[in-house]
C-alpha cells in the first residue's frame, strides 16, 4: 500500500487528541482518470475549480500568475471569475476533495483545501465513510504545474468555447443563487414564534438531522451552526421535536488515566452544545448525540496499551470492550457530558454501523483473545447497557435510543433486544426486509426506501420483542428522501409517504420515529404530511393529503396538485431498489456524471463516484431492465410534472415561490432518473462496440452507433435543463453528509464531453 507520512497527528476533531504517526492512505493508488475532452490536466483543474476555488489560489497551487489562470478559464469560454462564497470552502471541502481527487496529489490537495495532513486524515476515517466513499483508494497523480498552453491546447480550447457559446449563450455569465444559499435562507426566522414547550414524556418523538450541518465536527466552530433558529422554527412548524448531530465521544470529554490524550477542545465543543440545547428548547425541540462507540483507533494508538486492542479491520483496529477499562471510560465520558449539559435530550446510538466499533459490530469478535468466548448479544448488549449507564448516571431523564441496524448482518435478534437496559428505546428500520418485485425481479428491501411502504417483517418482529422486553419502540423512517436520490432535498411522492406513515400508525403504537438519515431533515410538505398522520386521533391518508394540498397550492391549485402526486408516487414504485442500485448507481449525479469513451476499469464507490461501472450500478436486475426501469420512472414522472405546472399557475400569489421550487425539484428528478437509463444504454452499446470487427456485423454497429449517439443527445438536453434549475435553486444537488455531488458547471462540462464523444463515435 503506498503511503504518504503526515507527521504527529491530533486524530481529535480540530487537530487534539493524541501524538502519533499519521499517513494518509493511497489504498492501491491506481493511474488516475484523464478526461480526454480537455486540452489536458491544467485545463481540466481549472474548469473543474472556476466560480469553486479563488483563482489566485489556484494559480499558487500550480505555479502560475491569476492573470495566466483567468486567460486559461476565458480559452474555454468560463465567465469571469466572481467572488467565491465563503461557504464553499467552509461547507463544501468534500465536494472540492472529490472533484480534485483525480487531478492532485495530497500535497496539492491539501493546499487547495486549507488543510494540515492531520485534519485531512481525520476527515477520511471519520467524515460520515469519507474514505470508504471515495472507493478506500487515491490515484496516483503527479504533481500538476503550469506550462503556458501549446498550439494543440489552444485550438481544443477554441473548440470548447464554441461550445459553451452554441449551448449556453449569455445565461453562463448571469448571476445565480449562489452555493450554500439556502443555509442563509433556512436561517432566518419568519415572525416572532411563541416559545414552545419542551416536549411532553408522552408525545412521539420524531428526530431529524439538519439540512444545513456540517457533519464531521459540528460543534468545534460556531460560525457554521448546525442548527440556526431559523431552522429550528421550520423544523417545529413542521412538527418535529428533537434534532441530532454527529459526535464522536473522546472529543467531548477528558479520557481519564486509560486514556489522557482524549478530550481537547472539549470545553470549547460542550459549551456550543449547552448553547444550541438552550436555543432548541426555545422551539420545543430536544437536541440528541448520534454516537457509534467507541470508535476504533490506529495501530499506533496501542503500541503503549496493546491489552486493549481488538479486532483489527485494515488499520483500523477496535477498543475492545471486553476489557473493563474501555467500558469504564465509555460510561464515565457519557456520564461527564451529559451532567455539563443538563439539558442534552438523549442518544441515538449505532453499536454495529460500518465504522468499526466494539469488537462484534462487524461479526469477527472471534478473532479477539478477551471475546472468543463470548456471543455476539453478549458484547453487543453489554455495549448498550454502558451507554444506558453513563447516560443516566449524568442525566436519569435523558433518553437512549438503540438502534438493531448491522446486528447479525440485518438479520433477526431477539436475544440481543431481550438482554438491552429497560429504559432504551430500540429503533428499526421500518421497510427492511420488505419483499418486493420490480421489473419481474424479486428482491428484499435492506436500506431506506420511499418506492417501498412498509413496515416489513424484521422491524415487527423486532418491535414485538421490544415490547415483550418492555422496551419502547421507535422506526427508522424515511419522509423526504433516502439513497434512492439524496441529491434533492425532498421528493414530491406524497402519497407514498401517506401511505407509509398511515400504516405504521395502523400497524403499532410507536414511541419515536427517526426520518430519513443524513438526508432526511430539510422541513418539507412530506414531514408536515407525516406530522398529521402521527397525530391521535390520525386522519385518513386522503384527508391528509387533500389539506395539505389546499395549504400549498390552494383551493384552485390543490386538486392538481393532488393528481401530480399521485402520478409521481406510481411512477416511483417502479424504482429499481436494491442497495447496490441506490450507493453505486449515478442517480445521485444525474448527467452530471460522466461518460467515457472507453471503460476506466474503476469499480463504483459507495456515494462517491459512479464511474461507468454499469456491472457495479445494477445489483441484481439486468442491465436492460435495470434502464428500462429508470425509464418507466421518468416517462411515468412526466405527467405529474404537467399537473404540477397547473397547480403553480392556480396556486395563490402569496404561495407561487414555494409552489415554483415544488415544480423546480420534481423537474430534477425526473431529469437524474432518465439520466441514470441513458448511460446505461451508452454504456452497453460503447462496450458492444468495442468488439473486434469481425465479432459485429456492419447493420449491427450501425445500429449501436445510433444509440450511443442517442444517448449522448439526450444527455446534452438534459445537462442544459439541470444547468437552468441548478443555478435557480442551491439546493438541487446537495446532501449533508456528501455536500454538493455536482455544481452547476459540471453540466457545462457534461454537455462538452458529449459533443465530444459524439465525434469519436461518429468515426
Amino acid at each position: 500500500m503506498a503511503l504518504i507520512c503526515a507527521g504527529l497527528a491530533a486524530l481529535g476533531g480540530a487537530g487534539g487528541g493524541f501524538a502519533a504517526e499519521t499517513l494518509l492512505p493511497a489504498g492501491d493508488a491506481p493511474a488516475p482518470l484523464i478526461s480526454r475532452h480537455f486540452p489536458d490536466r491544467l485545463h481540466e483543474f481549472v474548469w473543474r475549480n472556476w466560480q469553486a476555488v479563488e483563482p489566485a489560489r489556484l494559480a499558487k497551487i500550480v505555479g502560475a500568475s491569476e492573470r495566466d489562470i483567468t486567460a486559461l478559464a476565458a480559452s474555454m469560454g468560463l465567465p469571469p471569475a466572481a467572488q467565491v462564497p465563503r461557504a464553499l470552502r467552509e461547507r463544501g471541502y468534500i465536494t472540492l476533495l472529490r472533484r480534485n481527487w483525480h487531478l492532485l496529489p495530497y500535497e496539492q490537495l491539501l493546499e487547495l483545501l486549507e488543510l494540515t495532513p492531520e485534519r485531512l486524515a481525520f476527515m477520511l476515517r471519520e467524515e460520515d465513510f469519507l474514505w470508504i466513499k471515495l472507493g478506500q483508494l487515491k490515484p496516483r497523480c503527479a504533481p500538476l504545474g503550469y506550462q503556458p498552453p501549446d498550439e494543440a491546447a489552444r485550438r481544443r480550447a477554441a473548440e470548447i468555447r464554441r461550445v459553451v457559446e452554441a449551448d449556453f449563450g449569455a445565461e453562463i455569465r448571469r448571476p445565480a443563487e449562489p452555493r450554500f444559499d439556502f443555509v442563509r435562507q433556512l436561517a432566518r426566522t419568519q415572525g416572532a414564534p411563541p416559545r414552545k414547550p419542551a416536549p411532553a414524556e408522552s408525545d412521539p418523538l420524531r428526530l431529524v438531522y439538519s439540512y444545513v450541518a456540517v457533519y464531521g465536527d459540528p460543534l468545534l466552530n460556531p460560525r457554521l451552526n448546525p442548527y440556526p433558529d431559523g431552522l429550528l422554527q421550520r423544523l417545529s412548524a413542521a412538527g418535529i421535536n428533537g434534532v441530532w448531530l454527529h459526535a464522536v465521544l473522546r472529543d467531548l470529554a477528558p479520557g481519564g488515566p486509560a486514556f489522557p490524550e482524549f478530550g481537547v477542545h472539549h470545553e470549547q465543543r460542550l459549551a456550543n452544545l449547552q448553547t444550541l440545547v438552550k436555543r432548541a428548547r426555545h422551539y420545543g425541540i430536544g437536541v440528541y448525540l448520534y454516537l457509534n462507540e467507541p470508535r476504533a483507533m490506529p495501530a499506533a494508538f496501542f503500541a503503549q496499551r496493546p491489552d486493549l486492542a481488538g479486532v483489527r479491520e485494515d488499520d483500523a483496529t477496535a477498543l475492545c470492550t471486553s476489557h473493563p477499562a474501555v467500558r469504564q471510560w465509555m460510561e464515565d465520558a457519557l456520564a461527564f457530558v451529559f451532567a455539563r449539559v443538563p439539558g442534552l435530550a438523549g442518544v441515538y446510538a449505532i453499536t454495529a454501523s460500518e465504522n468499526l466499533t466494539s469488537c462484534a459490530s462487524h461479526g469477527n469478535w472471534r478473532s479477539c483473545q478477551r471475546c472468543q468466548a463470548r456471543s455476539d448479544a453478549d458484547i453487543i448488549s453489554e455495549v448498550a447497557a454502558v451507554l444506558e449507564a453513563g447516560v443516566h448516571r449524568g442525566n436519569p431523564a435523558a433518553r437512549v435510543l438503540l438502534s438493531d441496524w448491522g446486528w447479525r448482518g440485518h438479520g433477526r435478534a431477539p436475544d440481543i433486544i431481550a438482554r438491552l437496559p429497560r429504559t432504551a428505546w430500540l429503533m428499526s428500520v421500518s421497510e427492511w426486509d420488505l419483499p418486493i418485485e420490480r421489473g419481474g425481479i424479486p428482491s428484499t428491501v435492506g436500506e431506506y426506501s420511499i418506492s417501498s411502504v412498509g413496515p416489513g417483517p424484521r422491524a415487527l418482529a423486532h418491535w414485538q420483542a421490544a415490547r415483550q422486553a418492555g422496551l419502547k419502540i421507535g422506526a427508522e423512517i424515511p419522509f423526504n428522501n433516502t439513497c434512492e436520490i439524496a441529491s434533492l432535498p425532498c421528493l414530491p411522492v406524497l402519497d407514498l409517504v401517506a401511505a407509509h406513515a398511515h400504516k405504521l400508525v395502523s400497524a403499532t403504537q410507536l414511541n419515536a420515529q427517526l426520518i430519513g438519515w443524513t438526508m432526511g431533515g430539510y422541513p418539507s410538505p412530506n414531514l408536515q404530511l407525516a406530522a398529521r398522520l402521527s397525530r391521535s386521533p390520525a386522519p385518513s391518508p386522503e384527508t391528509a393529503l387533500d389539506e395539505l394540498a389546499r395549504e400549498r397550492f390552494g383551493r384552485a391549485g390543490a386538486a392538481h396538485a393532488r393528481k401530480a402526486w399521485s402520478l409521481m408516487s406510481d411512477a416511483f414504485r417502479q424504482y429499481p431498489f436494491h442497495i447496490r442500485v441506490v450507493y453505486n448507481s449515478p442517480v445521485q449525479y444525474g448527467p452530471a456524471n460522466a461518460l467515457y469513451p472507453v471503460k476506466t476499469g474503476y469499480r463504483a464507490t459507495m456515494w462517491g463516484f459512479p464511474y461507468d461501472d454499469l456491472e457495479g450500478w445494477r445489483g441484481p436486475y439486468p442491465p436492460e431492465i435495470f434502464a428500462a426501469q429508470f425509464e418507466k420512472i421518468a416517462a411515468g414522472w412526466q405527467p405529474g410534472i404537467a399537473e404540477l405546472r397547473q397547480a403553480v399557475a392556480k396556486a395563490p400569489a402569496r404561495r407561487r415561490a414555494e409552489a415554483r421550487a415544488d415544480l423546480r425539484l420534481a423537474q430534477a428528478a425526473a431529469i437524474h432518473f432518465q439520466s441514470v437509463a441513458n448511460q446505461a444504454r451508452f454504456i452497453l452499446a460503447r462496450d458492444a462496440l468495442a468488439r473486434p470487427p469481425a465479432a459485429l456485423p456492419a447493420e449491427d454497429r450501425r445500429r449501436l452507433r445510433t444509440e450511443a449517439a442517442r444517448c449522448l443527445e439526450s444527455e446534452i438536453a438534459l445537462a442544459r435543463q439541470l444547468y437552468t434549475l441548478t443555478r435557480q435553486d442551491s439546493r438541487i444537488g446537495f446532501e449533508p453528509s456528501c455536500q454538493y455531488f455536482y455544481l452547476p458547471l459540471d453540466l457545462v462540462e457534461k454537455v462538452i464531453a458529449c459533443r465530444w464523444l459524439l465525434e469519436q463515435f461518429a468515426q
